[in-house]
C-alpha cells in the first residue's frame, strides 16, 4: 500500500480538480449536479484511502519524498476534510435550488459554484501532505482565492463585503507569514543549503539546532502571526464571523470544520520544526496565548442572542481555541484531546451550518437575528440544531466533552495550573452562552409569526443528523476507547 503514496498524494487533489473542469463543461444543472455528486463520491473515497495509510503505519516514520510528506497528523486532517467535503457536495443541489442565480444565469451560476468549490477542496486536501513550506504556502492562498469567490457566491452587498474582506485580511495575514519563510530562507541559505529544498519540513527540522536563534525566532512569530489570520485566532479573527454568515451554508461549512484546522496543522508543523532552535518555553507560550485570547474574546458574544451561523461562527474561534491551547501544552493527554477534537468539532460544526438550510427556509430573516423556537415548527431541524449545539458544547457524550477534559488535564500534566484554570472558567462560560442559544433558540417558546415557507428536503436534514449524530456518539466511544492505545501515537508520533 505504501507503494501507492506518490500516486495517491498526486490523485487525491487531481480528481476534483478534473471535477471542476467538467463541472464548467455542464450544461444543465441536472448534468451539472450528477458531475458534481460522482466527483465527490470518488475523491472521498481516495482521501480515506490515504488517511488510512497513514494510520495503518502505527508510531513508524512518516513517509515523505521530495514534495510530499504523510504522517498520521495528515491522515486525521485528510479524513476530516474528505468527510466534511463529500457532506458539502451532496448538500449543495439542495441549497442551489433555492439560492438564485448570483452574478449570471441560474444554470450557469451552479456551473461556477461546483467549479469554485471543487478548487478549494482540491487545495484543501494538498495542503496536509505538502512536504515543503514553500509551497505550503501557495496552497493555502489558493484555497483563499478560491473560497473568497464562494463566500460571495450570492452577489448581495453584505455577501460582497465579507468576501472582500476575507480575501484582504487573510491574504495581508499570508503575507506577513510569507516574511517569515524569506527569513528562514535566508538562514538555510548561510547554513549552504541554497534550493528550494531547504523549505522541505524534514529539512528544516534536521537543520533547526544549526539555524541562529534570534532569526529564527523572528520567522517563528511571523509564521504564527500570519497563519493566525487564516486560523481565525483571536484578535486576528475579524474576518470570520462575515465570511461564515454570509457563505453559503455547505461553504461555511468547509470553512469551519475544514479549513481553520488545516491551516492550523501547518502552524503545529512550524512548531515542531523550529522548536530546537527556538525553544519549547517559547513556541508553547506563543501557541497558549493565541489560544486563550481567542476562547476569551469569543466568551461575550456566545453570550449574545446571534443569527445561527454567526453564533457557529464565533464558537469556531472558541474551539480553535481550545485547539491551540492543548498544541501548547503539547503533553500527550492534551494531544490526544487535540485529534479527538479537530474530528469532533468537524462534525458537529458541519451539522450546524448544514441546519442552517432548512432554517432560512422556514424563517428567512434568521439570517438577521437570532432564531426561536424552532422545534415548534420543525422538529427535524430542531434535532439537526440541538445535536450540533450540543455537541458544542462539550455535553456529554460529545466527543468534544472527552477532549476538552484530556486537554485540561493535559495542562495540569504540563504545570500550567494558572493557564489551565483560566481555560476552563473560559470553557464553563461558553458552555452556558450556548446552552442559552440551545434553550431559546431550538427548545425555546414558539415565535407569534408564521412560518414564511413550508418546508422542504427534509430527507437530507434527516440523513445528515442520522449520519453525522451518530458519527459523533462513535467518536465519543472510539475516544474513550483508544485515548490509552497506541492509535494516538499513530497521530503524533513520527511526525517529521
Amino acid at each position: 500500500m505504501t507503494d501507492l503514496v506518490p500516486v495517491l498524494v498526486v490523485l487525491v487533489p487531481a480528481i476534483p480538480l478534473v471535477g471542476a473542469g467538467l463541472a464548467l463543461l455542464a450544461r444543465t444543472a441536472r448534468q451539472a449536479d450528477r458531475l458534481a455528486m460522482a466527483t465527490a463520491v470518488v475523491t472521498a473515497v481516495a482521501a480515506l484511502i490515504l488517511a488510512c495509510t497513514a494510520f495503518a503505519r502505527g508510531g513508524r516514520a512518516a513517509l515523505h519524498g521530495r514534495w510530499y510528506l504523510v504522517d498520521g497528523a495528515s491522515g486525521l486532517l485528510l479524513a476530516v476534510i474528505a468527510v466534511v467535503g463529500l457532506c458539502s457536495a451532496l448538500v449543495s443541489p439542495s441549497y442551489l435550488r433555492t439560492s438564485g442565480r448570483s452574478w449570471t444565469t441560474a444554470a450557469r451560476s451552479r456551473s461556477l459554484y461546483y467549479a469554485a468549490l471543487f478548487v478549494f477542496w482540491a487545495a484543501l486536501l494538498a495542503v496536509p501532505v505538502a512536504g515543503n513550506l514553500a509551497v505550503v504556502w501557495l496552497i493555502v492562498e489558493a484555497t483563499t482565492a478560491a473560497s473568497a469567490l464562494l463566500v460571495a457566491f450570492t452577489g448581495r452587498r453584505r455577501a460582497l463585503d465579507a468576501g472582500w474582506k476575507y480575501l484582504v485580511l487573510t491574504t495581508l495575514g499570508l503575507s506577513v507569514a510569507l516574511l517569515g519563510i524569506i527569513v528562514l530562507a535566508i538562514g538555510q541559505a548561510n547554513a549552504g543549503h541554497h534550493d528550494l529544498h531547504a523549505l522541505d519540513w524534514p529539512t528544516l527540522r534536521h537543520a533547526a539546532h544549526t539555524l541562529p536563534k534570534d532569526p529564527t525566532l523572528i520567522a517563528f512569530v511571523l509564521l504564527l502571526a500570519g497563519l493566525a489570520a487564516k486560523i481565525g485566532w483571536a484578535p486576528v479573527h475579524n474576518w470570520l464571523p462575515d465570511a461564515h454568515s454570509e457563505a453559503p451554508a455547505p461553504i461555511s461549512a468547509m470553512l469551519s470544520a475544514a479549513l481553520l484546522p488545516t491551516v492550523l496543522l501547518i502552524a503545529w508543523r512550524v512548531k515542531q520544526t523550529l522548536e530546537p532552535s527556538v525553544g519549547v518555553a517559547t513556541t508553547r507560550a506563543v501557541f497558549i496565548a493565541f489560544g486563550l485570547t481567542s476562547m476569551l474574546v469569543a466568551i461575550p458574544f456566545l453570550w449574545q442572542s446571534l443569527p445561527w451561523k454567526r453564533l457557529l461562527a464565533y464558537s469556531s474561534l472558541e474551539h480553535m481555541g481550545v485547539i491551540a491551547l492543548g498544541i501548547g501544552f503539547g503533553t500527550p493527554l492534551a494531544i490526544a484531546g487535540v485529534v479527538i477534537h479537530v474530528a469532533g468539532h468537524a462534525l458537529a460544526k458541519a451539522l450546524g451550518f448544514y441546519a442552517a438550510l432548512p432554517l432560512l427556509r422556514i424563517d428567512s430573516d434568521a439570517g438577521r437575528r437570532a432564531p426561536t423556537g424552532v422545534a415548534g415548527e420543525s422538529p427535524t431541524t430542531a434535532a439537526a440544531m440541538g445535536i450540533s449545539l450540543a455537541a458544542l458544547a462539550g455535553l456529554p457524550p460529545s466527543p468534544l466533552f472527552l477532549s476538552e477534559l484530556l486537554i485540561v488535564l493535559g495542562g495540569v500534566a504540563a504545570g500550567q495550573v494558572v493557564v489551565t484554570a483560566v481555560a476552563v472558567l473560559a470553557l464553563a462560560l461558553g458552555f452556558l452562552g450556548l446552552l442559552h442559544a440551545l434553550i431559546e433558540g431550538v427548545i425555546g417558546e414558539k415565535p407569534a409569526h408564521p412560518r414564511r415557507r413550508p418546508e422542504r428536503g427534509q430527507r437530507t436534514t434527516v440523513a445528515l443528523t442520522a449520519i453525522l449524530g451518530t458519527g459523533l456518539l462513535a467518536l465519543f466511544a472510539a475516544g474513550v476507547l483508544l485515548v490509552n492505545s497506541s492509535f494516538v501515537e499513530t497521530l503524533t508520533r513520527g511526525t517529521l
